[in-house]
């Protein structure tokens, strides 16, 4: 069956549309992005504002009009923690399904992060052991760790990648001191955070998803094994922490020149590396595996569970 995912974050507006059927690997088909930094149309109050829904809605009804016209079974559309948290999103919500005909599925952080294990364990399989996730979205970083396709901890904390660019890198580049501000804050949150996995089994596997963490493979990391799309990438915390100091230092519109760094996410990439690195160290993990799949894909494989 062919399926469309569409995934409203953000940073972007995907359409991720797939040949897949039960018990069989999702293969994508065609893909289409929109870009709008959500994050950059809160007012003061935590509301979307009107330029924002107006983006919004454009961006989504582009997206709608092309799933009609791709002959797909289903679409299945999902939103996250920018329209989740906003204090206008059950009005958007509204707006955004009277004038495109779509329903969303509004994602808890924590269905959130749950939906990302899953597509991470089904990725790596039962050899990979207890998985530690990390996922860096433009709103929030999902942590989750277990040994079963259900995480036994599944956590959603405000640091995403456009959200503390938002909230503490306000120039470009940034200031030395915003960036000491952000490492502080993202230690506190993340270390009152590890409380909840305390006395679980020390995780065999490490495994970064999202965009964010990918660009940061690419730049920094390494790829070892495979061939094409199944690459494997990894990334040393020793890598991160060497190129995010200079990431800093260099303005936003000349990060794209750098392999990996894509102009969606230049903006946002040195809170990601920054709040990535944080996470690694309260967590003790030195390297992680990056996983090609992630959110949109675990919420495909869910639905395909429930045609069996």
């Amino acid at each position: 069956m062919r399926l469309g995912v569409l995934d409203i974050g953000s940073n972007t507006v995907h359409l991720l549309i797939v040949d897949a059927h039960p018990g069989a690997r999702p293969v994508a088909e065609a893909s289409h992005k929109s870009v709008l930094r959500l994050m950059r149309y809160l007012d003061t109050d935590g509301s979307i504002t009107e330029e924002g829904i107006v983006a919004l809605v454009a961006a989504i009804g582009e997206a709608a009009r092309i799933a009609k016209g791709s002959n797909l079974d289903e679409v299945l559309p999902m939103a996250t923690s920018a329209i989740r948290e906003a204090t206008n999103g059950p009005e958007v919500i509204d707006l955004i399904e009277r004038e495109t005909g779509l329903t969303l599925q509004i994602l808890s952080g924590e269905e959130e992060a749950k939906l990302t294990f899953l597509a991470v364990r089904r990725w790596y399989g039962w050899s990979a052991g207890n998985i530690l996730l990390f996922d860096i979205g433009g709103g929030s970083l999902e942590i989750a760790l277990g040994e079963n396709e259900e995480a036994d901890v599944a956590l959603s904390l405000p640091l995403g990648a456009g959200r503390t660019t938002v909230g503490f890198l306000h120039d470009d580049p940034p200031t030395e001191a915003q960036q000491d501000a952000l490492r502080r804050h993202a230690r506190a949150v993340l270390s009152e955070a590890k409380t909840a996995f305390k006395g679980l089994a020390k995780p065999t596997h490490v495994v970064g998803s999202s965009k964010t963490i990918r660009s940061l493979a690419r730049l920094a990391g390494s790829v070892v094994d495979g061939i094409g799309d199944d690459d494997r990438a990894r990334l040393r915390r020793s890598q991160l922490d060497d190129w995010v100091p200079r990431l800093a230092r260099i303005p936003a519109a000349a990060r794209p020149e750098l392999p990996g760094i894509t102009t969606d996410r230049t903006f946002q990439i040195v809170a990601g590396g920054i709040v990535l690195s944080e996470a690694m160290a309260t967590f003790g993990v030195r390297e992680l595996d990056v996983s090609p799949w992630a959110t949109r894909e675990g919420v495909l494989l869910r639905y395909l569970d429930h045609l069996n």
